[in-house]
């Protein structure tokens, strides 16, 4: 090989050499980098470990400091728990889940008396042991190992009720427990010792004050009694001495007699009616009554007040609104009876309107009655209003002394609206007269039918001649729901001017100032008027007595009820429709010698029996007295009455005992028909109706007795084999 190829070799070797080393050494260098690159990394991650561990050391300071002060806190915390908990005066201990005692503060332990067993560590079980070795509780009529038992059951409930324990010093203590979700109890034991002796204190009072109640009542019912006894004998007396010869003057110091009674039985009534509501004594009788009957009756109670001092009353009942409810029938006429005995007092002329309306819905069927009494008389200052509802209040000014009353009527009135749910108002202004009102919610006992006050097709319009204003309004109101148009005109001499042939009916007022009706109706006949008519008296009897009644078709009572007033148009329309026919003569068959009806009373105070002997002394009966109730039911068997009255308060045997006895007789005699009794009582109480109806009794009359309700009674129970009690010319 030549010099040449050789160093050419070499070259080359060199050359390669020298590739492998840069190659080698960029190997290196690249090693070098990711050397380099991992140990700072590595050193990163020291310097980030120094500083996470400070940070850890840091807080970890932090924490143990934070700990120390919150032990310090809590420590303090616990500390003024404890001395809050000993500073309090009931008992407060802590059980743990096994029911050992943890700690307790003073007044808990004080009860022990300082015995040095009841520590912390104590079992409940232990403690119930010690407290009735040591005679610290007082277990009563109960074994110790039997409060024991049930004291131990009471713990072991999940809800402990509250115990009642009396110690041996006589003080009480009520024990509360209440335990944790963890089995632990909280123990509460209260000094009820004064609360116990306050209770005891009240108990003692209330029961004073009850027997002071019983007291009270005993006294109302037996001074209601002794006072309304003679005054029985006063009042009927006076109104029997009215029924004979008496000269002017006497029967002026007869009717001064009678009145005085009367307003002194008002008072009465008023006392014992609001001592009964101050007591809560007072109970509502709900029945079913007839709410316009029962305004028509007081109408007719309250009509001759009325008529002495020349004052109309009239009623507007709405005609679609029912007449049959369920209420208390004597409270509501008592509240209507003082609003309409106000309105009439304190009215001197004019007129006293009464006007019932209501909503009710077919759903409940309850109604909303509304029911006012509007007056024309002296009114109520506006500054009086406020309290004229007060007790013992009237408007008390120089107008109204000559007025009386106990000003307890509208006390009473509204606290007896207020039980029925009903409100009261007054709306009033002095000197242009006063609306008094209520609203109460009654049940329908009765559904009117819809068409019930439709009268038939042959009357269409009518002439209606009054002239008050407000009779009119009402009287054509009333003509426009029974499908009637009718006219209006205030006299007799305006409705001359008129045609009456285009009229189907004329209604006219009875007494006017320059025609009245019976006047009206002659004038109408005079000319030949065929138009028939319908006559409204505040008087039937006056009206019936003129000569000029003959010409009218009928005379209506005023204030008369829809119904009437529905009866004589219809009965007019049927007249009208019908071919005028003579009713056949009916003889009727009767007994050829009845025998008189026997009336047999019982009343141990003779002055009623003369009194009760003196009014129906008119009557064809035959009357036998019995002194008490033993001989009450001797003449029950000899006697054999048609009717009974009988006395509640009488010797030997009561009124309440005796119809017990005959009612006994009936039954063994399997009786055909019970005997009527009444009773004649002059205790006015709650619970005295009750007694007397359910003594077998059928109906009760409160003294002073009214001659108009005995001879109601005994026509009540008149049998067609019976001669009638009343003679035909004082029939009705």
């Amino acid at each position: 090989m030549s010099l040449a190829n050789k160093l050419s070799e070499e070259r080359r070797a060199r050359l390669a050499a020298e590739r492998v080393l840069e190659q080698k050494q960029a190997e290196l260098q690249a090693a070098n980098r990711k050397l380099g690159q991992h140990a700072r990394q590595l050193s990163n991650e020291i310097v980030e470990t120094r500083a996470e561990v400070k940070t850890v050391k840091d807080e970890n300071e932090r924490v143990k400091s934070d700990l120390t002060v919150a032990n310090e806190k809590v420590e303090q915390l616990e500390r003024r728990l404890w001395h809050s908990i000993e500073t309090i005066q009931d008992g407060i201990a802590f059980f743990d889940s096994d029911s050992r005692l943890i700690a307790a503060n003073e007044a808990w332990l004080s009860v022990f008396d300082g015995l040095e067993d009841i520590r912390p560590g104590i079992s409940y079980v232990e403690i119930l042991q010690f407290a009735t070795e040591e005679g610290i509780v007082d277990t009563g009529a109960c074994a110790a190992h039997e409060w024991r038992e049930n004291m131990l059951d009471r713990w072991q409930s999940n809800a402990p009720q509250p115990q009642m324990i009396r110690l041996w010093n006589g003080a009480h203590i009520k024990v509360i427990d209440q335990r944790g979700h963890r089995g632990d109890v909280v123990s509460l034991a209260m000094n009820i010792t004064d609360t116990v002796r306050y209770q005891d204190r009240l108990k003692h009072a209330r029961a004073k004050a009850e027997a002071a109640s019983r007291a009270k009542s005993s006294f109302l019912a037996n001074m209601s009694h002794e006072i309304r006894t003679p005054m029985n004998g006063v009042v009927g007396m006076a109104e029997l001495l009215q029924d004979t010869q008496l000269s002017e003057e006497q029967m002026l110091y007869a009717e001064t007699i009678k009145s005085s009674g009367e307003a002194l039985l008002v008072i009465i009534n008023d006392v014992l009616d609001y001592s009964k509501m101050e007591a809560e004594k007072l109970v509502l009788h709900a029945e079913p009554f007839d709410l316009e009957r029962c305004i028509h009756e007081l109408i007719m109670l309250l009509q001759p007040n009325a008529t002495d001092k020349g004052l109309q009353l009239l009623v507007d009942y709405d005609l679609f609104l029912p007449t049959q409810f369920i209420g208390d029938r004597g409270r509501l006429r008592q509240v209507i009876t003082n609003l309409m005995g106000n309105a009439i007092k304190f009215t001197e002329a004019g007129q006293v309107t009464v006007r019932i309306v209501g909503v009710h819905s077919d759903d409940d069927k309850v109604a909303h009655l509304h029911l006012t009494v509007e007056d024309t008389g002296i009114g109520i200052p506006e500054d009086e209003i406020g309290h004229i509802f007060g007790e013992f209040n009237q408007v008390d000014d120089e107008h109204n002394r000559k007025y009386e009353g106990t000003g307890l009527g509208l006390a009473i009135s509204q606290k007896l609206i207020e039980m029925m749910n009903g409100k009261i108002w007054v709306e009033s202004e002095a000197g242009q007269g006063s609306c008094f009102g209520f609203s109460v919610p009654l049940p329908v006992a009765e559904e009117l039918a819809p068409d019930c006050f439709r009268v038939a097709s042959q009357l269409n319009t009518a002439l209606v001649v009054d002239p008050s204003d407000t009779s009119c309004a009402i009287l054509a109101k009333q003509l426009g729901v029974m499908g009637i148009t009718a006219t209006c005109c205030g006299s007799g001499e305006e409705a001359l001017k008129l045609n009456p042939e285009q009229f189907d009916v004329v209604l006219c007022e009875h007494h006017m100032h320059d025609m009245d009706g019976m006047e009206l109706v002659s004038a109408m006949r005079e000319r030949e008027t065929s138009t028939p008519f319908i006559v409204i008296s505040d008087s039937c009897q006056a009206a019936q007595q003129d000569p000029a009644h003959r010409h009218a078709h009928s005379v209506l009572q005023r204030p008369y009820p829809r119904s009437d007033l529905f009866r004589a148009l219809q009965s007019l329309a049927d007249l009208m429709s019908q071919p005028e026919q003579i009713a056949p003569e009916i003889e009727a068959e009767t007994d050829l010698d009845p025998r008189a009806m026997r009336v047999l009373a019982a009343e141990d105070n003779k002055t009623n029996r003369l009194v009760f002997s003196k009014m129906i002394k008119a009557l064809d009966i035959e009357l036998q007295f019995a002194e008490n109730g033993l001989e009450a039911v001797e003449l029950y068997q000899s006697f054999k009455p048609d009717i009974l009255f009988t006395d509640i308060s009488m010797p030997e045997m009561d009124g309440k005992a005796a119809a017990r006895e005959i009612r006994k007789l009936e039954e063994s005699a399997a009786a055909d028909a019970p005997l009527p009794i009444v009773a004649m009582t002059a205790h006015a109480l709650d619970g005295d109706a009750d007694d007397i109806l359910n003594a077998g009794i059928d109906h009760y009359l409160t003294k002073p007795l009214k001659k108009a309700a005995i001879l109601d009674h005994i026509q009540g129970v008149w049998r067609e084999e019976l001669r009638p009690p009343l003679p035909e010319d004082q029939d009705g």
